[in-house]
C-alpha cells in the first residue's frame, strides 16, 4: 500500500453515500437528536451529557459485506476544544493533520484532541480521515479473500506476501547452512568413502542391501563429523575469514558464534552417536581420530591450533584424507559388513599412496588464496613463507608426479580394461591440469580461488578412477 493520496498531491476518495464534493453532514443532523447510521462513531462534548453537541459531525465507514467490519476503526471529526475517544481505534501519528494530536489513555484507548478546526479546514480533515479509515481497515485485515467472476476464492495480498517472506527466510537459512558446511569438502568426503568401499567388492553379488546399508551408515556418520570439523575451524577463524572468506555465515554475521557452537555440537554428537549405534570398530575409530585431529587443527588452546604450523597442518590433512579415509572405511566394509579378514590389496595401496600426494597438494594449495589474512594474523603457512608462485608450482608438480605414477601403475595391470581405463584417465587429467595451470593469473585472488576449486574437481575425478584400478 502506498502513502496517503493527500501526501501525493491527489484528492482523497469521496465519502460513501455522498457524491464527491458534497458538503459534510452538518452539526444539526446530530444536534437534532437524529440517530447516526450504523457503523458511525459519535462522541459528545461533556456539557451535552452524551448527546452530540454543536460542531460534531459523523461519517459512515465504507460499506462492507460483513457486520464484523463495523468494529474496525471508524472516522470522526471533532469541533474545536473537544476530545473524542474510542478504545478500538489505532492511528499512526504521521498520518494526522497538523491540527490534531494523540493522547494514549490506558492500554488501547486513543484520544483525538482538535486544537483548531474551522470551516474548510474541518472538511479537509474530515475527508482525509475518511480515506485513512479505509486504508487502515483494509491493511489491518490479516486474512481476507476476494471472489472472482467464476466464484473461486483468491488469496489476499497480505497472505501472499507472508508466504513469500516465509519461503525467502527458508531459502536464506538453507543457503547459509550450505556455505557453512563447505560443500566441496562434503562432496569429497562422500565420494572418497564410496570409492574406497567399492575396493572391497569382489563380485557383483557383493553389491547387496547389506553392502548399501553399511555404506550409507559410514557416509552419514562421516559427513556429520565433516561438518563439525569445518564448522569448528570457522568458529576460531572468524576474524581471519572476514579478510579471506567474508561470505561465510560466521564472518558475514548471518550466524552468531552461539549458533555456530550449537550446530557443531549437534553434529559431533550425532556423528559419535551413530558410530556407536552401528557398532563398527573401524568406523568408530575413523570418527574419533578425525575428531581429535580436526579439533587440534583449529581450536585455540595451548599446544594446539596446529594450523599455525605449516608442516603439522599438512600432516593433519594428510592423515585424515590419505590414511584414515582409505584404510578405516575399507576395513569397515571388509571386516564389519562382509565379515572377511582384513587384507590390503594392490588397489588399496595405490589409493593410499596417490591420495597422500593429493592431500599434500590440498593442504598447501588451500593457503594460497588466504595469504593476506594469514599474514595479518600470524599464520605461518608455506604460502606466507615461500610465496604464492612457488607454492603454486610445487603443487602442480606434485600432482603431475602422482599422475605419472598412476599411469605406470595402470601399465603393470594384468587386466586389459583396467590398464586402458587407468592409463587413459590419468593421462587426460594430467593434460588438463597442465593446460589450466599455465593460464592462471597468480596476481588475481579470484583466479587462484577458482583454480583451487578445480583441484577439488580433480580430486573427485580421481575417486571415480580408483575403483577401476586392478
Amino acid at each position: 500500500m502506498g502513502p496517503p493520496r493527500a501526501m501525493l498531491g491527489m484528492s482523497p476518495p469521496p465519502l460513501h453515500g455522498r457524491p464527491a464534493g458534497a458538503a459534510a453532514p452538518g452539526p444539526g443532523e446530530l444536534a437534532a437528536g437524529r440517530a447516526p447510521p450504523r457503523g458511525s462513531i459519535v462522541a459528545a462534548a461533556p456539557q451535552h451529557r452524551g448527546r452530540p453537541g454543536p460542531g460534531w459531525a459523523w461519517m459512515r465507514a465504507r460499506s462492507t459485506s460483513s457486520p464484523s467490519d463495523l468494529r474496525r476503526p471508524m472516522v470522526l471529526v471533532a469541533p474545536p476544544s473537544c476530545v473524542v475517544c474510542r478504545s478500538d481505534m489505532h492511528v499512526h501519528d504521521h498520518f494526522l493533520p497538523p491540527s490534531c494530536s494523540i493522547q494514549r489513555n490506558g492500554q488501547e484507548r486513543i484520544c483525538f484532541s482538535s486544537q483548531r478546526t474551522q470551516g474548510a479546514t474541518l472538511y479537509h480533515h474530515q475527508k482525509f480521515f475518511d480515506w485513512k479509515s479505509s486504508y487502515c481497515r483494509i491493511s489491518r485485515q490479516s486474512i481476507s479473500t476476494s471472489v472472482n467472476a467464476s466464484g473461486q476464492q483468491l488469496q489476499s495480498e497480505p497472505e501472499a506476501h507472508d508466504s513469500t517472506s516465509i519461503w525467502r527466510a527458508i531459502s536464506s537459512s538453507l543457503d547459509a547452512f550450505y556455505r557453512f558446511s563447505r560443500p566441496h569438502t562434503v562432496i569429497g568426503t562422500a565420494l572418497s568413502i564410496v570409492s574406497v568401499s567399492l575396493l572391497a567388492v569382489q563380485s557383483l553379488s557383493d553389491i547387496s542391501p547389506l553392502f548399501l546399508t553399511g555404506l550409507l551408515e559410514a557416509v552419514v556418520a562421516a559427513l556429520f563429523m565433516n561438518i563439525y570439523i569445518v564448522g569448528l575451524n570457522q568458529l576460531f577463524d572468524i576474524e581471519i575469514d572476514k579478510v579471506n572468506k567474508p561470505t561465510l555465515p560466521l564472518a558475514s554475521g548471518e550466524y552468531t558464534p552461539v549458533t555456530g557452537v550449537a550446530i557443531v555440537s549437534v553434529f559431533v554428537a550425532m556423528s559419535f552417536g551413530l558410530g556407536w549405534a552401528i557398532g563398527s570398530q573401524p568406523l568408530f575409530w575413523a570418527l574419533f581420530v578425525s575428531f581429535v585431529l580436526g579439533t587440534a587443527y583449529s581450536i585455540n588452546l595451548p599446544y594446539l591450533r596446529w594450523k599455525r604450523f605449516a608442516v603439522v597442518a599438512a600432516l593433519c590433512i594428510l592423515a585424515v584424507r590419505a590414511v584414515i579415509v582409505q584404510l578405516a572405511f575399507f576395513l569397515h566394509i571388509q571386516t564389519f559388513v562382509f565379515r572377511r579378514p582384513a587384507a590390503f590389496s594392490r588397489p588399496l595401496i595405490f589409493a593410499t599412496g596417490f591420495m597422500t600426494f593429493f592431500s599434500v597438494v590440498i593442504a598447501l594449495f588451500k593457503d594460497i588464496p588466504d595469504i593476506e589474512g594469514d599474514r595479518i594474523f600470524g599464520i605461518r603457512s608455506f604460502s606466507v613463507r615461500l610465496g604464492q608462485k612457488k607454492v603454486f608450482w610445487i603443487c602442480v608438480g606434485l600432482l603431475e608426479m602422482a599422475y605419472g605414477v598412476a599411469i605406470l601403475m595402470g601399465a603393470t595391470s594384468s587386466s586389459l580394461w583396467s590398464k586402458t581405463a587407468t592409463i587413459a584417465g590419468h593421462s587426460i587429467l594430467a593434460a588438463i591440469l597442465w593446460s589450466c595451470a599455465r593460464s592462471v593469473d597468480l596476481t588475481s585472488k579470484a583466479a587462484i580461488t577458482s583454480f583451487y576449486m578445480f583441484i577439488w574437481k580433480l580430486f573427485y575425478a580421481e575417486y571415480l578412477l580408483i575403483p577401476l584400478v586392478r
